[in-house]
């Protein structure tokens, strides 16, 4: 592996100068591991996203906080866990468990910190973080937002701020529509730091390509997207180069998590929805001119939550006290000296409200579980056969297929001690942990229940009281439960 070179200008801020850095988080939507060329892709042409990795930092081993859409989100956008920040389920208006829930008011993300240091804020693409009017963008530190409040299949609606601009989002438009606002952005906003957060929808289905991208790729209507999608990284690279910002200004690239096919996902083994390797590892890449000389492959291990703390320090802002973090400040790393934290410090893998693996190092140690503590879109059926915990080296077994527990069994061991701590502190299935923030709720007297299955526990006359708060917002939501 290639070692990366870094320059730095003499006597420097962390914002290198007079100017601070604007910074542009791209956040794909069920992109897996090897879904750009860069990674490994074969049937789709990334020239956009590998030239944004050749000239930054492309990371191996990444890891998102959670293998479904909201979850990770939280984490990405608090620097947390998702179980610490309360959001450890996948957001659904349409479900009566969860309709009424979201990103808790008083979570600090990502663009409240940029806004406090002086920045302006911007969202385009989808939330899927609440869609009750006290959980929406603009409501977590946006100064202006345009897109879906969650996935198409839960609404179709699109907004510009708080006005509905499409009852059903045109899909074959949805990238050409959110290439153009972020262009503008960036074009509008060049004389001051800004903080774009663009989320994309795509690669998660229903899915059209434009025109002029249909067809052009090697991998089906899925493939046209992921060339559309990288067509869209190019817009803004060009728009950045345009505006005389593109060397201060900071690009991520990475998924909420892995994709819904493991041929997406190789060489590790699993999906979306799993807490195999599949369901977590997707791409990161980091680009940023003006401190990254010459681009580099990094295998050093780095998850969602280290994002809050580096553009904290990025800005020029403190960690927020009275709270706990789970990430470290990624800036010590592109100055060569490495992070703080060992690579051994564990790393735990919750899927809902269900702890179901620890990573110590290259370790990888899979908890048994029960069926009933599952959430539905959990597909890792096969672990609850589990009598024993089993161990895998991702080092050298990327799938996950070989189980090295019995010679290894204080690793075993150690893992499980770990399991039971942590979950006392942010908890376990059925039950909320002493770390754990409450999560966002319009009627906090309401029990947070993860599961359909478990909203028979809910009292009749809490029950009742929500539907009659549901039927005064949404007066029409009987019928369409009905017609579902």
């Amino acid at each position: 592996m290639r070692q990366f070179v870094l320059f730095f200008l003499l006597g420097a801020s962390i914002c290198l100068g007079k100017e601070k850095p604007n910074i542009v988080f791209f956040l794909a939507d069920d992109l897996g591991y090897s879904d750009i060329a860069c990674y490994g892709a074969t049937k789709v042409k990334t020239p956009h996203l590998d030239r944004l990795a050749k000239e930054g930092i492309r990371f191996t081993d990444f890891h998102s906080a959670a293998s479904i859409c909201s979850p990770s989100r939280a984490a990405f956008l608090t620097g947390c866990y998702p179980q610490r920040a309360g959001l450890y389920m996948g957001i659904n208006p349409n479900r009566k468990a969860h309709w009424f829930l979201g990103l808790h008011p008083d979570e600090i993300t990502i663009a409240e910190q940029c806004r406090q240091a002086g920045y302006k804020t911007f969202m385009v693409g989808k939330w899927h973080l609440g869609t009750e009017p006290e959980f929406l963008p603009r409501k977590q530190g946006f100064d202006h937002y345009y897109g879906m409040p969650c996935n198409f299949a839960h609404s179709p609606r699109f907004f510009d701020d708080d006005k509905q601009v499409f009852a059903k989002t045109p899909l074959a438009q949805l990238t050409e529509l959110y290439t153009k606002r972020v262009t503008n952005i960036i074009k509008e906003n060049a004389t001051e730091p800004f903080f774009l957060y663009y989320s994309h929808n795509y690669p998660h289905t229903p899915f059209k390509a434009g025109k002029k991208f249909a067809g052009t790729s090697k991998d089906g209507v899925r493939g046209d997207v992921m060339q559309e999608l990288d067509w869209s990284i190019g817009q803004m690279m060009k728009a950045l180069k345009e505006s005389g910002v593109v060397d201060n200004t900071i690009v991520v690239f990475t998924s909420d998590n892995g994709p819904t096919k493991n041929q997406y996902a190789k060489p590790f083994r699993g999906t979306k929805y799993v807490t195999l390797e599949g369901g977590h590892r997707v791409p990161f890449i980091l680009h940023w001119p003006i401190r990254i000389k010459e681009g580099s492959v990094s295998a050093t291990k780095i998850h969602a939550m280290d994002l809050f703390p580096t553009f904290s320090e990025v800005v020029g802002m403190a960690l927020p006290r009275g709270r706990l973090y789970d990430g470290e400040n990624l800036l010590p790393l592109l100055e060569g000296r490495g992070l703080k934290r060992s690579p051994e410090e564990p790393f735990y893998y919750y899927n809902c409200e269900n702890l179901q693996a620890v990573r110590i190092g290259d370790w990888k140690v899979h908890l048994p579980r029960q069926a009933k503590q599952l959430p539905f879109w959990d597909k890792g059926k096969e672990f609850t056969r589990l009598k024993k915990p089993v161990l895998y080296n991702l080092r050298d077994d990327k799938g996950e297929s070989q189980d090295l527990a019995q010679a290894n069994p204080e690793v075993v061991q150690r893992a499980v001690r770990l399991a039971v701590e942590m979950r006392k502190e942010l908890g376990e299935f059925m039950k909320r942990g002493k770390a754990q923030r409450p999560s966002g709720s319009i009627s906090p007297q309401v029990p947070v229940i993860s599961h359909e299955k478990d909203w028979g526990l809910v009292p009749p006359t809490v029950v009742k009281a929500l539907n009659a708060e549901r039927s005064k917002r949404h007066p029409n939501w009987q019928a369409k439960t009905k017609k579902k």
